[in-house]
């Protein structure tokens, strides 16, 4: 009995550390946007949306299938899987259609190409942010 509790409050916790932490999408500060809705969210990151709506391209930045947050993120923001996101990838690339997203190795450096790369769109943990790049609402 006390094994069937310990393992479902330890799948308790599970659940709620990936949850406990919220997800900022951020921009670069030359994107005009003031929010997005999820279906557009889903197009930028799916790469079949390539250019905001002034007509500048969008670089879209994204860490790592593994990487705890980038599984934050799809699931968060996206509703979507990872594997679901690199699937719809693959196709763009693979039909010649699209490429992928410039892929990151830390939010450091994700912070620092959304703040140096015009049209940069990306996401990082909740409160990382700083006065180099902007945090975009996602309607509801």
């Amino acid at each position: 009995m006390k094994t069937a509790y310990f393992a479902f409050f330890l799948g308790l916790m599970i659940c709620f550390s990936e949850t406990a932490h919220s997800v900022d999408l951020v921009i670069n500060l030359d994107v005009t946007q003031e929010t997005l809705s999820r279906h557009t969210l889903r197009s930028i990151f799916s790469m079949r949306k390539t250019q905001w709506s002034d007509g500048k391209p969008i670089h879209v930045f994204v860490m790592g299938d593994k990487s705890n947050l980038h599984r934050r993120f799809t699931k968060q923001l996206l509703g979507l899987f990872p594997h679901q996101l690199r699937r719809a990838w693959n196709r763009q690339i693979y039909s010649g259609m699209g490429q992928a997203p410039i892929r990151v190795g830390s939010e450091r450096e994700m912070r620092i190409k959304v703040a140096n790369t015009p049209g940069a769109i990306g996401y990082l943990s909740e409160g990382y942010t700083n006065e180099h790049v902007r945090t975009i609402r996602i309607e509801k």
